[in-house]
């Protein structure tokens, strides 16, 4: 079995414990809950908010259609169909979470925030994207290129944390997702190839 096996299973694990937990469990809710009101500083100001509104999963959208476009003008069409097909495939499956666990984001969230906590919309999408464009361009930008995306997806993280947008718990499903997503995406395209 090769790594992609490994990591797409121990990243849905790691998504049924938290939807498990979240959904069922008093003592993880009040430790999470505790948690993000530790991780919660001074750092609430206009710099993080800027950071959300780039990472806005609707921008991402954008962004992606962009990075198509741009593979479609170098005659890659499948990947650029891949691309638009991972997000796609990734964002439908965090809507439905959201909209399946109902979960409150923490008190004292922005009023720019709406909808529910679980999974974070924005962690979900930056982290989708980042392996796409890690998975695309690798190869010709090297450690620098990994370096950039995982500094920015830092940043967001941080951001929806310091905007006491979401939960640490709804970071971890994210990402947790949003591998998981990515590594299906990466096999159903190693099949067409």
């Amino acid at each position: 079995m090769n790594i992609n096996f490994w990591i797409s299973l121990l990243s849905a694990l790691i998504l049924i414990l938290l939807i498990f937990n979240v959904r069922n469990s008093r003592r993880f809710n009040l430790f999470d809950h505790w948690l993000h009101h530790k991780l919660i500083r001074r750092r609430d100001g206009i710099g993080w908010q800027i950071i959300a509104f780039i990472n806005d999963p609707k921008l991402l959208v954008v962004l992606d259609v962009f990075l198509a476009s741009f593979l479609i003008s170098n005659n890659e069409n499948l990947l650029a169909f891949w691309a638009l097909f991972t997000l796609g495939f990734t964002d439908l499956i965090g809507i439905f979470l959201k909209k399946w666990m109902r979960r409150k984001r923490p008190i004292l969230h922005s009023d720019l925030e709406d909808g529910y906590s679980f999974p974070s919309g924005h962690v979900l999408g930056s982290t989708v994207m980042a392996l796409i464009i890690w998975h695309l361009f690798a190869g010709q930008l090297g450690n620098r290129l990994l370096w950039i995306l995982l500094i920015i997806w830092l940043m967001v993280v941080i951001s929806r944390i310091s905007l006491k947008a979401h939960f640490p718990s709804d970071i971890i499903g994210a990402t947790s997702l949003a591998v998981f997503c990515f590594s299906i995406s990466q096999q159903l395209l190693l099949m067409i190839i």
